[in-house]
């Protein structure tokens, strides 16, 4: 598997990434060893894990997997923080001591001293972003993580934010990106390659409707058919997704390729994107994926592009 250098840090990362937000969940034990070993076989290095995955379970179900399946300097472990549990659901809290305690409970779990990248989930409202970009660079000084990054953040708060690092660098951005999810090319994709940050692309494959699975039902062993998953799903389903949909079953057959191939080699030839993170439930859902070997034509990628442009609107485009 070709190997990508993070933004303009000098950590590498495989151009595939290894999700992990089904785990103690839907992928049991047996089923995530397995798909940690053939990720790691087929050469790809980087884990994406968070804190908020089943509540922790996630990062300790990977956390008995490294060390056991695979070596730890095999692996980028990349986890997320500031989602916390609390009696009436998940809150938001990218404060100081939600981070650090987040960060430290997240290392237990997963058995090290150390991530290798370590990102803020989500923007929290509350907290200024001066003291959120504080206790980032407190666990780089302390090495807790070697780098970090943000997720699921706007353009304007990852501009501020890399400027509040004190010398230390913003690496990575993971973003949702996917050909029905290209809003971030209004504002984010542009900070990120200005601020030398690297993209880590999340649900590349749309929440799994670029599969083509859903065109003309929903399966019952389907995400979309899962209670705590349907939302997750439902978005991306009907008329919307529809045309793109049929763009890329279209270009797949004129390239006797899969949909599932086509979409992840047009996330993999966006500019800046290190990684496409794949959330994989099962070894049979991930395999086809770890044989990628497709550089798109540029009329195809051209014609993908014109069927699933973002909105544009003021100030964007004038």
């Amino acid at each position: 598997m070709e190997e990508r250098t993070l933004g303009a840090t000098g950590l590498r990362v495989s151009a595939l990434g290894l999700g992990t937000l089904t785990w103690a969940r839907d992928t049991d034990e047996h089923t995530a060893a397995e798909l940690l070993r053939d990720f790691v076989e087929a050469g790809g290095t980087l884990l994406d894990t968070a804190a908020s995955y089943a509540d922790g379970a996630a990062e300790e179900l990977l956390g008995s997997l490294v060390g056991t399946v695979v070596a730890r300097d095999e692996v980028v472990l990349c986890t997320k923080g500031g989602v916390r549990r609390t009696r009436s659901g998940p809150v938001v809290d990218a404060s100081r001591g939600a981070l650090v305690d987040s960060l430290d409970a997240s290392l237990a779990r997963l058995g090290t001293d150390h991530v290798d990248v370590f990102l803020v989930q989500a923007p929290d409202p509350r907290t200024p972003l001066a003291e959120t970009a504080a206790a980032l660079v407190h666990v780089l000084d302390t090495g807790r993580a070697r780098y970090v990054g943000l997720s699921n953040h706007p353009g304007w708060q990852t501009a501020r934010l890399a400027g509040l690092l004190g010398g230390h660098t913003l690496a990575a951005v993971e973003v949702e990106y996917s050909l029905l999810q290209r809003g971030v090319e209004r504002e984010v994709v542009p900070a990120a390659a200005e601020l030398g940050a690297g993209l880590l692309a999340w649900s590349p494959l749309g929440r799994g409707v670029l599969t083509g699975k859903y065109r003309r039902t929903v399966p019952a062993d389907s995400r979309a058919a899962s209670a705590h998953l349907a939302g997750f799903v439902e978005p991306y389903l009907g008329r919307v997704s529809g045309p793109v949909v049929e763009a890329l079953a279209t270009a797949a057959d004129g390239l006797e390729r899969t949909p599932l191939e086509v979409a992840l080699a047009w996330v993999l030839g966006r500019g800046g994107v290190a990684s496409a993170i794949l959330g994989a439930r099962t070894a049979g859902q991930l395999r086809p994926a770890l044989e990628l070997d497709l550089v798109l034509p540029e009329q195809i990628v051209a014609a993908l592009d014109e069927v699933s442009a973002p909105a544009l609107g003021y100030p964007e485009r004038r």
